[in-house]
């Protein structure tokens, strides 16, 4: 509570400086009006001598008329008689008395006047002169007197105020100045940082109680910032916490994009997510769709904890969360966290985390698990989709094996079979031309199928690697340069656009297999292989400027066609053959890629 008021004491100073600058201004007043008073004294009194003398001259006059004498007496008296006379008695003793004994001995000259001789007259008025005279003096010593007190107090006065000005001016430096000084220091310091320096009030006033309420604001402040600090820290730990489960995650997803064909090695994923986790007891449990307990067990490498030997998975699997481990062979009490590992009604195991008493998995430790979880789970599911597609790819494959061989090397055997009949019938009849002639198909027959069976290793190897689809087609263009005089050119206009690479192994052995057509039976000298986008599909264009292709439609077969309509299914597309009006044949793929695809049904459900 403030006992003293620094603005009530400022305002007393200022009121004490007026108080005496007025008092001194009262008495100068009353001196200068005293010393005016007295100057009129003087006047007057110089009067009364020039008067007595006028007098004395006028008695010594014989011209002088009566009238004119009462006329000066009557002067005399009006000035022995003024006002100011009767103040001045009251104002000084001495000078009362100077006054009475001035006066008595001028009435006393008066009366006498009449009866005294010339020489008695000039005697009793020199007298009379003198003593006015002293009066004169003794006004002047009165008017000097009232001066000097007037210089007096206004030096006085002059002292007195530059000596409470000096006080004021040191007490507002005590009072003020230093504690202002203070508190803009402590100010500057805070705005520095420094929140722990403290004011420390001198005194109880204004100054003091803002002293006293900038203490508490400082508090408040440092109590704030530390709160402040603790929670930047809090979240900086959370942040970091956040972005080392992210990096975790985005590593465990890079892994899992990038496996491996023999699979996902999950250890070094369950080492960083018990690291990353802050747990030491981390379980993954693999189990099959129809198995229930696991086929692999995966913990921390540097775990002291053994792997669960329970035999019945299903409280894991169904998530649930336990708290007494009585009957499972673990350490009692525990409590166990199990994230089941489910995608499209697949289980594909469950990761476990067991924590000791007192040990609770907190909510983003339970989200982090839970997402390695799913992350393994989509991993597996992926894997399995995978070896799904592969099974598929590897029967299709089979499939279309089984067909070209079929349409290529097993007529050519069974058209040599038959041929052996024929020379066994020959050699029973001795028919040598006809020995003769079915020798000669033989060997052609030999010859066919041995170049037909070369063709179809070739074709089998076929593979796009490192440089896409144009790098295989080139390729397959020098490859197949290399064993004919005819031209091949190969113009490619599919760089834009991205192709599966199904599409790219189906679309290299069509352009291969018309390839190897025209070469072995156009009788041409030129191949052009142009393969362009048209509109929303893809434009496969083998032409040659050979012979053409016979109008019998059964003959097509022998020219690979029933293979490359195989492969255009399995593109959702068309392989044409025909004649070039300008002579040769032509051969024409057409289909829609899955890109394409896409944009179209993107662009109707816009």
């Amino acid at each position: 509570m403030r006992t003293q008021s620094l603005v009530l004491s400022i305002k007393l100073a200022l009121a004490g400086i007026v108080a005496l600058a007025a008092l001194t201004m009262a008495a100068s007043y009353w001196l200068s009006d005293r010393a005016d008073s007295d100057a009129h004294a003087i006047n007057l009194a110089g009067s009364l001598r020039m008067h007595t003398y006028h007098l004395l001259a006028l008695e010594e006059s014989p011209a002088a008329s009566t009238e004119r004498r009462e006329q000066v007496l009557g002067q005399l008296e009006s000035t022995w008689n003024h006002p100011l006379f009767e103040l001045l008695r009251h104002r000084s003793p001495a000078l009362e008395q100077r006054l009475e004994t001035t006066e008595a001995q001028w009435r006393q000259l008066r009366t006498q006047l009449n009866n005294l001789s010339a020489d008695e007259r000039i005697a009793a008025t020199e007298a009379l002169v003198d003593q006015i005279d002293a009066t004169v003096g003794e006004l002047q010593r009165h008017a000097e007197t009232n001066a000097s007190l007037l210089r007096l107090v206004q030096v006085i006065a002059l002292f007195t105020i530059l000596a409470l000005a000096a006080v004021v001016v040191y007490w507002l430096h005590l009072r003020v100045e230093q504690p202002l000084a203070e508190l803009l220091g402590v100010t500057r310091r805070v705005s520095q940082g420094d929140y722990q320096h403290r004011l420390a009030p001198r005194y109880m006033d204004e100054l003091g109680e803002v002293a006293e309420s900038f203490n508490q604001m400082s508090r408040a402040i440092a109590h704030a910032h530390g709160e402040m600090e603790a929670q930047i820290e809090q979240q900086t730990r959370e942040l970091q916490r956040s972005n080392t489960t992210l990096e975790f995650l985005y590593q465990t997803a890079q892994a899992i994009i990038a496996q491996e064909p023999e699979g996902i090695d999950f250890q070094p994923i369950i080492n960083r997510a018990a690291d990353v986790a802050q747990v030491d007891d981390l379980e993954l449990c693999l189990i099959t769709s129809a198995g229930d307990h696991p086929y692999r067990q995966v913990k921390p490498e540097d775990s002291d904890y053994d792997l669960c030997m329970t035999r019945n998975c299903g409280d894991c699997l169904s998530g649930e969360l336990l708290s007494n481990a009585q009957g499972t062979g673990l350490p009692d009490p525990v409590y166990r966290y199990s994230f089941p590992m489910n995608r499209d009604q697949q289980h594909y195991g469950v990761l476990v985390c067991r924590m000791g008493e007192g040990g609770n998995l907190t909510p983003w430790q339970q989200q982090l698990l839970q997402s390695v979880a799913d992350q393994i789970a989509m991993a597996l599911s992926l894997q399995a989709e995978e070896d799904n597609a592969r099974r598929l790819s590897l029967a299709h494959e089979r499939t279309v094996i089984a067909r070209e061989l079929h349409d290529s090397l097993a007529q050519a055997l069974s058209y040599l079979k038959i041929q052996v009949t024929r020379l066994n019938r020959a050699l029973a009849k001795d028919d040598k031309q006809t020995l003769e002639d079915v020798s000669k198909e033989l060997q052609e027959g030999l010859s066919s199928a041995y170049r037909q069976l070369r063709e179809l290793l070739t074709t089998f190897r076929l593979k796009v690697d490192g440089p896409g689809l144009l790098g295989a087609l080139q390729t397959s263009v020098q490859q197949l340069s290399a064993q004919t005089e005819m031209t091949i050119e190969l113009d490619y206009q599919l760089e834009s656009l991205p192709l599966t690479p199904n599409e790219e192994i189906h679309l290299l052995q069509i352009v291969r297999e018309a390839t190897q057509n025209a070469l072995h039976h156009s009788q041409g000298q030129r191949v052009d292989i142009q393969i362009e986008r048209r509109q929303n599909k893809v434009s496969v264009v083998i032409d040659d400027d050979g012979v053409g292709i016979p109008e019998n439609p059964e003959k097509l077969n022998h020219y690979g066609m029933a293979i490359m309509q195989e492969r255009s299914k399995n593109l959702g597309g068309d392989v044409t053959i025909g004649n070039r009006t300008g002579g040769g044949t032509r051969v024409q793929f057409l289909f829609t890629p899955d890109c394409l695809r896409q944009a179209s049904v993107f662009a109707r459900e816009a």
